[in-house]
């Protein structure tokens, strides 16, 4: 770049992406994949509204580097959502971006080549090809809604969005939640309060004015009407859990003060299970059983599966990366999610139908 004592100092270059518009004419949306999506969102708002009896369960690989290994994990997946789904509503996990504390791998979109390369422009086009696969095999799909650009790009191929426990108190990431066409649950905050996750929600829930990018790639004010299928997860926070009974009551009860919908999803990993994915299923047994008693405000539950267990550090030489193992958190193997869903599904099954709407 050009010097300049006043602008772009520490800058070192600019390069310029294909529009969203560009994107989505190389790789369309095709009327199979759209009934996916809006066959699957219109699920999620029924189960929110209480009109669908069933959980939605979130579920998939932490974050996907491995384009044949998440072909494989999505053939397998659905096999088990035809198998669950009159009691549990899958949607893979497909997590293109990853929040960073401090630094570390950001996710497929922004190195899809894992060598610090950062072709995002091939990481945006990896992404929306695996999402029109999933959704073109009748799968639904959610991801993480982290940089606000991005979803110009695939918005139109997922199903359910999440707001991490990182940007849930960002005023960009509520306004975009405000506009996005996607279900969307907030997590309560790293440090396992719920104040900033109450707050995101009401923030969604209204209008906002704000500036993005058109499909066209220009600078647009953007005028929302208001998200209104925000629900809060629960992630747990500092080392402390809550997904209990008592920790679901105290929320039940802020939710109800705050004249929000008692709609709960708990994410079954990250504080909850203490990022040990053999925790992960007493998490989710421990919900089912708390429906199983009586409980009518949790909705959905999120896991991160993968098809083996564990987790693996990225290595220098690519060549040693083990299949099918997550290069971030740590996920439950296939055998476990085979075996968590199926006990889930026989357990819920004779009492979903019963069950009534909080309040």
């Amino acid at each position: 770049m050009a010097k300049d004592p006043v602008n772009n100092l520490n800058v070192l270059s600019q390069d310029l992406l294909p529009t969203p518009q560009q994107v989505k004419n190389a790789l369309p949306l095709t009327e199979k994949a759209q009934a996916t999506v809006l066959q699957g969102r219109e699920t999620v708002r029924r189960i929110l509204d209480r009109e669908d009896p069933r959980l939605f369960v979130v579920i998939g690989p932490c974050s996907i580097h491995d384009i044949k290994a998440a072909h494989e994990y999505a053939k397998r997946l659905k096999r088990l959502a035809d198998e669950v789904g009159d009691t549990l509503y899958l949607i893979m996990r497909v997590y293109f971006e990853k929040p960073r504390t401090t630094v570390g791998w950001k996710g497929l979109i922004n190195d899809p080549f894992m060598d610090d390369s950062f072709h995002i422009e091939k990481g945006l086009h990896l992404a929306r090809e695996l999402l029109l696969h999933l959704a073109e095999m009748g799968l639904p799909a959610s991801t993480e809604a982290l940089d606000p650009i991005t979803p110009q790009y695939i918005s139109d191929l997922i199903t359910w969005t999440a707001i991490g426990a990182r940007t849930t108190e960002s005023q960009t990431h509520r306004e975009m939640a405000s506009g996005l066409s996607t279900p969307i649950g907030f997590k309560n905050g790293t440090d396992g309060s719920l104040t900033v996750a109450i707050n995101a929600l009401h923030s969604a829930a209204r209008g906002h004015h704000f500036l993005g990018i058109n499909q066209e790639g220009q600078c647009a004010v953007f005028r929302t009407r208001g998200n209104r299928y925000g629900h809060i997860v629960l992630r747990g926070g500092n080392g402390r859990p809550n997904y209990d009974s008592v920790s679901i009551a105290l929320v039940e009860k802020e939710l109800a003060k705050a004249k929000l919908p008692v709609n709960i999803a708990v994410d079954c990993s990250h504080a909850n299970s203490n990022k040990d994915p053999a925790v992960q299923p007493l998490v989710a047994e421990n919900c089912v059983n708390q429906i199983l008693e009586g409980n009518r405000s949790i909705v959905a539950l999120m896991l991160e599966s993968h098809l083996h267990a564990g987790s693996q550090p990225i290595p220098s030489d690519l060549k040693q990366l083990k299949y099918g193992v997550s290069v971030t958190d740590p996920c439950i193997g296939w055998e476990t999610t085979e075996k968590l869903l199926h006990s889930a599904r026989e357990k819920l099954k004779p009492v979903l139908g019963k069950r009534k709407a909080p309040g």
